[in-house]
């Protein structure tokens, strides 16, 4: 029974810690374990640590099999194997009163070569788990890489490709984990465009919870005669914004008073302000936006990008969930190999602009946005 075998493994480990005693007392330890002929049983040997603890292993067991006896991350570490002082091959077989040494390094591991040689059960299951867990990781990194190149070739950013996104994205299907998605990538079991779909979805639907309705709605063409702007002290009088600064809701004004055509509003760095044609700094009269800052206004987005085919296309694709009308597109490469894409759209309001240049920065290979103003 149990109980017969544990008392029998127990007089096995008395009598060799017994050996030991009786090697303290002998002046040449090498004659000692020359002389020592141990034979208990022939399926199991008794090996020894340098601090003398005894480790019982299969018959035919080797270094390894010690080293992941010990502990797994001594097994995967180990580089070699002293016995009695003495280096040995890993395939060396260890005999009944070996002391066994292992040596390792941290930037080590298992080799598939160690399945062929190790004896135990333990050993072999330790290193195929170490190679189950290296290929899984593997297959992770394999598995992000082509979704984050697939991702680009798209223009989806990185801020598209954020957790929340992909774990909404791995239950689609199916999978509990990003890394459960990754894995099927690299398996084959879904593409990576079927997985950008899905977050084209996902961003989609976000955006819509996140944006304010009159971003998503299209833009009315109603233009109001007002523009959104009071006149300091008149009323019925015909204001227009200048093409010069196109000024925009929240930005500082003034108004220029022209002959027949009603007050010109500029922004109030304008160069056309500051230096008006004549120095007729009478003719300029204070305005300011209503609070409902209601219209269409112009407004013209500068966009820096690495130069490639279709960039422009790419930027104004972007943009057309917006709704939002463009009047003109001029692109032009630059230095450095670099490309300048300059837009003028009709915009409601600085919102609006803060949305369409936002979604211009998630294009791929953009650098830089930002709203051209006088200078």
């Amino acid at each position: 029974g149990k109980v017969g075998n544990d008392k029998e493994f127990e007089d096995k480990l008395s009598w060799l810690r017994q050996l030991l005693e009786w090697q303290r007392d002998l002046r040449d330890a090498r004659e000692f374990m020359d002389s020592l002929k141990i034979d208990l049983f022939s399926d199991r040997v008794y090996v020894f640590t340098p601090k003398g603890d005894v480790v019982e292993l299969s018959a035919g067991s080797v270094p390894i099999d010690f080293a992941y006896r010990v502990h797994t991350d001594v097994g995967h570490r180990c580089t070699g194997a002293k016995i009695n002082g003495r280096i040995v091959p890993l395939d060396y077989q260890l005999k009944t009163g070996d002391i066994v040494e292992i040596l390792t390094s941290k930037s080590s591991g298992p080799s598939r070569d160690w399945l062929n040689i190790v004896k135990t059960s333990q050993a072999k299951n330790r290193i195929r788990q170490w190679f189950k867990k290296e290929t899984r990781e593997e297959n992770i990194a394999k598995g992000r890489e082509a979704l984050e190149k697939e991702a680009r070739k798209n223009s989806l950013g990185d801020e598209d490709l954020r957790l929340s996104n992909l774990q909404e994205a791995a239950k689609k299907f199916n999978l509990s984990t990003v890394d459960d998605l990754y894995i099927a990538l690299t398996d084959g079991v879904i593409t990576t465009l079927q997985v950008v779909a899905k977050l084209r979805d996902i961003i989609k639907r976000s955006d819509e919870k996140a944006t304010p309705a009159p971003l998503v709605l299209p833009w009315q063409d109603s233009h109001k005669a007002s523009h959104g702007i009071t006149v300091e002290g008149v009323e019925n009088l015909m204001v227009r914004l200048s093409r010069c600064c196109n000024p925009l809701p929240g930005d500082e004004i003034v108004g220029y008073i022209t002959r027949g055509r009603g007050i010109s509003v500029h922004r109030i760095d304008c160069p056309n302000v500051l230096h008006p044609h004549g120095g007729n700094q009478e003719r300029i009269i204070e305005v300011a936006w209503n609070a409902e800052g209601e219209g269409i206004y112009q407004a013209r987005v500068e966009a820096v990008a690495i130069d490639r085919p279709r960039l422009a296309m790419d930027i104004m694709m972007a943009i057309t969930d917006t709704k939002t009308i463009i009047n003109a597109v001029n692109a032009r490469a630059t230095r450095n190999g670099l490309a300048t894409v300059d837009l003028k759209v009709e915009i409601r309001s600085p919102d609006h602009l803060d949305y369409i240049m936002n979604k211009i920065r998630k294009v791929k290979d953009v650098l830089e946005v930002k709203r051209v103003t006088p200078t």
